[in-house]
Parts: structure tokens; C-alpha cells; sequence
């Protein structure tokens, strides 16, 4: 088995952490990052993820983690802009192993926090 490789933000992850950060944050951050760090949690839990897949996993996943970044999470409105590229593009390199599991997964935890996107806000 491949070792991972370690990014500056993969000490930072935890599935702890990253439960503490999104129930603490999830509706500052928002719906969309939400729904990404969520498919990616449900992806790196995956056993069939590949271990590359996981590092790029485990280094977005830490970089949401840690609120002073590229753009400090505690500044409104724009705080988590970052985190969503960040995100993204982690999402887009690990597309492939992203399953209608982790995506039906993620969309129940964000109606449990969010609502239906179909109810009025």
C-alpha cells in the first residue's frame, strides 16, 4: 500500500476535527461547501478510494479545517471563498472515485442541517 503524502494541512485532519468544524461553521460556510467537504468526507471514508485519492482528500479536508488560511474563515461573507476553490479542485482531481453513495450520503446530512433546497429559506 502506498504511504500518503503528506500536505502542510493533512496534520490538521481528523474525522473529529472536521465534525467539530462543520458543526460549528456549517451555515457560515454555507451550503456548497458544505456539500463538498461532505462528499469528500464520505469518499476518503471509502474503502475503495485509492490512497493518492485520500491525500488530496485529507489535505482540502485540513485546510477547512484550520480557520487562519489563505482568506481567515472569520472574515463574513468571504471567509470560506478559499476553501471552496480549495475544495473544488480537490473534488475535480478525485472525480472519478466519487460515488452516487458519497453524493446521496452528503445530500442527507445537508437536509438534515440545511432543509430541502426546495423549502423557503
Amino acid at each position: 500500500m502506498q504511504e500518503r503524502e503528506e500536505s502542510e494541512f493533512s496534520s490538521e485532519y481528523t474525522d473529529k476535527s472536521f465534525r467539530d468544524k462543520l458543526k460549528a461553521f456549517a451555515v457560515t460556510a454555507g451550503r456548497e461547501v458544505v456539500e463538498k467537504s461532505l462528499v469528500l468526507f464520505y469518499c476518503l471514508r471509502d474503502p475503495n478510494t485509492p490512497e493518492w485519492a485520500k491525500s488530496v482528500i485529507i489535505g482540502a479536508l485540513g485546510y477547512f479545517i484550520v480557520p487562519v488560511d489563505a482568506i481567515p474563515d472569520l472574515i463574513p461573507a468571504v471567509g470560506y471563498a478559499d476553501d471552496l476553490g480549495v475544495l473544488a479542485i480537490a473534488l475535480s482531481s478525485v472525480l472519478m472515485h466519487i460515488t452516487d453513495k458519497h453524493k446521496s450520503l452528503a445530500s442527507d446530512n445537508l437536509k438534515e442541517w440545511f432543509g430541502s433546497e426546495d423549502e423557503p429559506h
